[in-house]
């Protein structure tokens, strides 16, 4: 990559700083702007980003006045964003996110693509931590912060850089630019309903996995099952908990409170007890996902398996806040009825009752998934569990809001369980504080804000100034 000028509109946003982080390290000069930072939220990643040569902008259009700048869009390329209007008047290139993204990845002599509706942050994490072991030094691009990679230098350690000749990345459906991946290795963890209708993920999934050498698919999913059985056999790794057929099993699942211990086993090959410190099957399963592919590039089981051994996780999945007056606070990026039930499911596996916060990321979600969070919700539940909703994130715009919060906890109230919308998220703050007792474990879900992770660690404090 040349020394292009390149300016990010979103910079802070959890796709867009890592791009830029390693386009920067290509040689490329970032500028950016964001709203975010225009509204003084999370002003440390601004200012971190500042002191790593970034300069930033209103994102007013004040900062695109060059036809020789590329201009990065999160998305859907709208005029009304002034820093897009701005753009065109100037004469700038405008790309989006997935296109800077897909090239890079493709340009990339071996290249691994994680897919999937859950699962995708955490295996794409631990096929980073694997592969640095291994020395092999990819360039990583993540949905989220990979806490092995994180220190004071880089706390927002969502991207790896490596080298030009491995390219690892999360790769996006909802927004169709799936289609815009040539995989060496495709990895699809699971496939349900999240954000386009099931004919249209099939289309999408089929095609990024028949555009790849190698696909690694997870016969516990039905939809992934079905992807696999189209494919040649030789081209296919799979993985699943249990399930004799697959390439890659794990057997004699122990949850231990703060991971899972299993046993590895390879078809035709060799087994190799595994003990994770992030809890949950499903995080059995993402470490097979992991698996598969670094062997699909022919890194050996016993380094896989020894290298997962100290991975440390991603931030915000199922992340321990800390403990006060014997409550523990959790935050979880969990905000579709497949991660919720995921967490739900691993939390329930240790006694003591679940206090929820489920701030939706947005009224779109609602009102497609309506069913499914209230059916989610309602059955997974125990009698004494609560979950608190405040109203789902807004920042504006034309969004229909004709399905909000507590539309969710009356159908869950009406299955029997104990659910409640209040106006705003403070006010679900001081619920909690006035419901905790000893034992509880408090859960702060959500996405697209960044602004949870605050409010998880001012509801410790709060518990532990409660009790003093």
């Amino acid at each position: 990559m040349n020394q292009d000028d390149y300016f990010f509109c979103g910079i802070g946003g959890s796709g867009m700083l890592p791009l830029a982080m390693i386009v920067q390290a290509r040689g490329g000069r970032i500028e950016g702007s964001d709203r975010s930072r225009d509204q003084g939220r999370t002003p440390e990643k601004f200012a971190w980003l500042e002191a790593h040569g970034v300069a930033l902008h209103p994102q007013d259009g004040s900062g695109v006045v060059r036809a020789d700048q590329i201009v990065v869009a999160t998305g859907a390329i709208e005029d009304t964003v002034p820093d897009i209007g701005a753009a065109t008047r100037a004469g700038a290139r405008i790309v989006t996110r997935p296109e800077l993204l897909s090239q890079l990845f493709n340009a990339a002599p071996v290249s691994i693509g994680v897919a999937g509706t859950s699962g995708k942050s955490t295996i794409t994490g631990m096929i980073a931590w694997i592969l640095h072991r291994a020395g092999r030094e990819p360039t990583v691009m993540n949905g989220a912060v990979m806490k092995n990679f994180a220190d004071a230098d880089h706390p927002f350690a969502s991207a790896l850089i490596g080298g030009p000749e491995l390219f690892v990345s999360e790769v996006d459906e909802s927004d169709g630019s799936i289609a815009r991946y040539a995989p060496t290795v495709a990895v699809v963890s699971n496939i349900s309903l999240d954000h386009k209708s099931m004919e249209e993920l099939r289309d999408l999934f089929g095609g990024f996995t028949g555009r790849a050498a190698r696909a690694v698919l997870n016969l516990d999913n039905v939809e992934t099952q079905a992807l696999a059985q189209l494919l040649p056999p030789d081209k296919v790794i799979t993985f699943a908990l249990g399930e004799e057929r697959a390439t890659l099993n794990a057997h004699d699942l122990e949850p231990l409170p703060t991971g899972i211990r299993f046993t590895v086993t390879e078809s035709g090959g060799e087994s190799r007890l595994l003990e994770l410190h992030v809890p949950g099957a499903h995080n059995a399963a993402n470490a097979l996902a992991a698996i598969g592919a670094v062997r699909a590039i022919g890194v050996p089981l016993e380094q896989a398996v020894a290298a997962l051994e100290t991975f440390a996780g991603i931030r915000r999945r199922m992340e321990v806040v800390g403990t006060a007056s014997g409550v523990t606070v959790i935050d979880d990026f969990a905000h579709n009825p497949d991660k919720i039930a995921a967490t739900l499911k691993t939390l329930h596996a240790f006694d003591g009752r679940l206090l929820i916060l489920f701030q939706p990321h947005g009224f779109g979600p609602l009102r497609l998934m309506k069913d499914e969070f209230i059916d989610g919700f309602a059955g997974l539940l125990r009698e004494d569990d609560v979950l608190l909703m405040p109203e789902p994130v807004y920042y504006g715009g034309t969004t229909d809001r004709s399905v909000g919060s507590e539309d969710i906890a009356a159908g869950v109230r009406a299955a029997g369980r104990f659910a409640e919308a209040l106006p705003t998220r403070e006010a679900c703050g001081d619920r909690l504080v006035e419901l905790a007792r000893r034992g509880d474990r408090i859960i702060v879900m959500g996405a697209r804000d960044d602004t949870l992770s605050v409010f998880a660690a001012e509801l410790l404090g709060r518990l532990g100034a409660e009790a003093g």
